[in-house]
């Protein structure tokens, strides 16, 4: 035995020369940060040349509850102030999207004396705030305004020029469903309505010398309350406004008003001031910076719309976020939209968010409960597709029997909540809320689970999300799979000893094969993949689960196979198709595929303000396309950091600053004319710590002598401890390593603040 052990370590320093090298201490590697964050941020911010008179064309704000957008309406010659506020939603014993779906406040006309004919508007990123010049027959007004990030309150304001003068109208909006009110249009008439809707009664409002109230009971319990008053402050003009929703008490009245006074007192300067301090705050958690000035810009821009959607303690984003419109998407849907809104938030470190997620589910337990049939709720939870924000949702549907029974769609959100998880490593968490939700939403695909004649555990019909059902479905065998697989290793971690942990290594042992054919994996057991499909739910597999492994040869070819399959129908390939089959190539280390995909995007489908909708809007696809980003530059499934594994040749010159992965590792790395230049590795939970690196002969440098391993080409392990930070360059790389932005781009002229609505020229 001794002798064999010998022999594979003599095999394994011939294979791999640098195993057990030790690192080298260096004279204090240093990390220079240099950005300025101000000039860096105006950089990426949208510029209307042209004022926008549409949803998918406005400037939007928010600070995780509230929101406002602002366009132009002609008709009107007026500027719209549209509010809105995420807790907004109706209160009616049956669920759905006419039940309890959000609900729509109301929006401000700014209307000018003279015709409007024309105007800017640059939204700063930065300070998180809207100006805008509007030019009128009469004169002109500067419009300023912002979503406070520190107080519940949205601040507008305007400067009149020459003649110009404004008068402000308050436009209630109709409380009832956004879905039915949808359905009553044109566009929606292929929607199924229901028989026996009862419409709320209209607001009711009330003006005063100087603003108002306007006051929307719900039958079903609790009110909404819009209050805003104006002021004036040397030459400007202010509008302070407040939406607040209440349930089951009615004081929102009381609420709003107490809330408005309570700002103007502190004044504009002062809250302005907090509320840039905020945002100041925010962005410098992390740094991206590329030589393609569109996807730079793009990605600040899915930053700056998450951080306006939700906060830790704010509202679950759902598939509008605070900017609700007439829409049939008046909900959280959980077949895609809330788990791809959500992914971003790990790599680009800030975690801080992504608690809303984390609230709504660990928050409502009872809820996921009696999602299911009363029967099983003794050890079982669940989601229906849509739910409103506290995850009170349609009825889960029983396997073999109901055939759109999405049952996975808790566990698919579990895998959202393990990846939080992995990317801070707080056991606690893991122990006290995550590990029974992921063991209840399991417990429910047990239920129906049966060992088939050929010795293998199968499930019954379930419904592959917007394709069809099929027995043995190939979305639900890959979270059952995951599912049972991170049970086990839980248990692993904390020492657990669960009575059912058993049961769940035998489901990994004799679960059946994921169903596949010539093309590739299957929607399930004798569905091929037939029809054009934009969802990759039949791909779950591959990703995001990584349950099939590219490093493996024959699961390589299979997802190549898949992947390519699904593509060749791209009759209903949509927003999401494209970013979701972009993390595909970046998982297969195909760079150059993986741009393409997501340029798709931006060629056909996302809005100038880098919204998008599919009859409503859909917040997730653009988010999804940071994430897509992620997965060229930084990957770190099955427990190895993978640094700049699918590049795009085009993108020679990027760096990027605290990207976090899993095991809790702060990443920072920079890529010159096409070559790793460094890569700087900080934990902060000490974490076994694997490293694929393309840096050739690779030099490890910190604080102390590091033990390196390398155990397959271009792969280390580092004795990293917590606290620790390493420096990984080559042997032609100065010690001295630097963040800052990218100054051009390698194939095209610079693009700056590509995004906005453009003149022609």
């Amino acid at each position: 035995m001794k002798r064999k052990l010998i022999l594979l370590t003599l095999l394994s320093l011939l294979l791999f020369p640098g195993i057990h090298a030790s690192g080298s201490k260096s004279s204090s590697p240093a990390l220079e940060v240099n950005i300025d964050w101000a000039k860096f941020m105006s950089e990426q911010d949208m510029i209307w040349e042209v004022l926008p008179q549409a949803w998918y064309e406005a400037p939007f704000m928010g600070n995780g509850t509230l929101g406002l957008m602002v366009w132009y309406e002609p008709k009107l010659n007026a500027i719209r102030l549209e509010t809105g506020n995420s807790l907004v939603h109706d209160h009616r014993p049956e669920k759905g999207l006419f039940g309890n779906p959000r609900l729509l406040t109301g929006h401000f006309l700014l209307q000018p004396q003279g015709k409007i004919t024309g105007g800017t508007i640059r939204l700063d990123l930065w300070n998180a705030e809207m100006r805008a010049e509007i030019q009128t027959t009469e004169g002109s007004f500067q419009l300023e305004a912002m979503v406070n990030a520190a107080d519940p309150v949205i601040q507008t304001r305007w400067k009149l020029q020459k003649e110009e003068n404004i008068s402000i109208k308050w436009i209630p909006a109709s409380a009832n469903s956004p879905r039915y009110q949808y359905g009553l249009t044109p566009a929606g008439s292929w929607m199924k309505m229901p028989e026996n809707y009862t419409e709320n009664p209209p607001a009711k409002v009330k003006l005063s010398p100087k603003g108002g109230i306007s006051l929307q009971t719900l039958p079903a319990g609790g009110e909404t309350a819009i209050y805003w008053q104006t002021d004036k402050s040397s030459e400007w003009h202010e509008l302070w406004i407040n939406v607040a929703h209440s349930y089951p008490e009615r004081n929102a009245c009381k609420v709003a008003e107490e809330t408005v006074i309570r700002a103007q007192q502190q004044g504009w300067n002062s809250l302005r001031t907090t509320h840039q301090q905020w945002w100041h705050n925010f962005y410098p958690a992390s740094f991206f910076s590329v030589d393609d000035g569109i996807k730079e810009s793009f990605y600040w821009i899915q930053l700056y719309k998450l951080a306006s959607a939700t906060r830790a303690d704010g509202a679950l984003i759902d598939n509008t976020g605070p900017w609700l419109t007439v829409t049939p998407w008046p909900n959280a849907w959980w077949n895609l939209n809330v788990q791809l809104t959500y992914w971003p938030l790990n790599t680009s470190n800030h975690l801080d968010l992504a608690r809303s997620l984390e609230n709504a589910i660990y928050g409502n337990i009872e809820n996921l409960r009696t999602n299911i049939l009363e029967p099983y709720r003794y050890n079982s939870l669940g989601i229906g597709r849509t739910s409103d924000l506290e995850c009170a949702s349609e009825t889960v549907g029983i396997p073999g029997k109901d055939p759109t029974a999405e049952i996975g769609l808790l566990t698919w959100t579990c895998h959202n909540l393990w990846l939080i998880y992995r990317h801070k490593m707080d056991d606690q968490l893991l122990k006290e809320h995550l590990f029974p939700i992921l063991k209840g939403s399991v417990n429910y695909y047990l239920h129906f689970l049966y060992k088939g004649k050929d010795g293998r555990l199968h499930l019954p019909v379930t419904y592959s999300p917007e394709y069809g059902s099929a027995e043995d479905c190939n979305f639900d065998l890959a979270l059952l799979k995951w599912g049972c697989q991170t049970l086990t290793e839980i248990c692993k971690r904390l020492g657990i000893k669960d009575c059912q942990e058993k049961e769940w290594r035998d489901i990994l042992k004799n679960l059946t094969s994921f169903p596949c054919n010539q093309d590739g994996l299957m929607i399930g057991r004798n569905v091929p993949y037939s029809s054009s499909h934009r969802h990759f739910s039949h791909l779950m597999s591959a990703y995001p689960l990584h349950l099939l492994n590219p490093e493996n040869p024959e699961e390589r070819a299979l997802i190549e196979r898949s992947l390519t399959h699904w593509l060749s129908k791209p009759e209903g390939l949509r927003g999401f198709s494209f970013t979701g089959a972009s993390s595909l190539y970046a998982l297969l280390g195909k760079g150059n595929q993986s741009l393409d995909c997501l340029n798709s995007l931006f060629d056909k489908l996302l809005g100038v303000n880098t919204l998008y909708q599919e009859s409503g809007p859909v917040i997730e696809t653009p988010l999804s396309g940071a994430q897509s980003v992620h997965d060229m530059l930084l990957q770190s499934w099955g427990n190895k950091i993978r640094v700049f594994p699918a590049v795009p040749s085009l993108w020679n010159n990027l760096n990027f600053h605290n990207w976090r992965t899993e095991g809790a590792f702060l990443i920072s790395a920079r890529r010159t004319n096409g070559k790793t230049e460094f890569i700087r590795i900080l934990s902060e939970a000490g974490e076994p710590c694997t490293i694929v690196t393309d840096i050739q002969k690779p030099i490890f440098e910190g604080k102390r002598n590091f033990q390196t391993q390398q155990t397959a080409p271009n792969t280390y392990v580092i004795d990293l401890k917590k606290g620790e930070e390493v420096f990984i360059r080559n042997s032609d790389t100065p010690t001295t390593f630097t963040i800052s932005p990218q100054t051009g781009d390698s194939h095209l002229s610079r693009v700056y603040n590509p995004f906005g609505k453009k003149a022609l020229h």
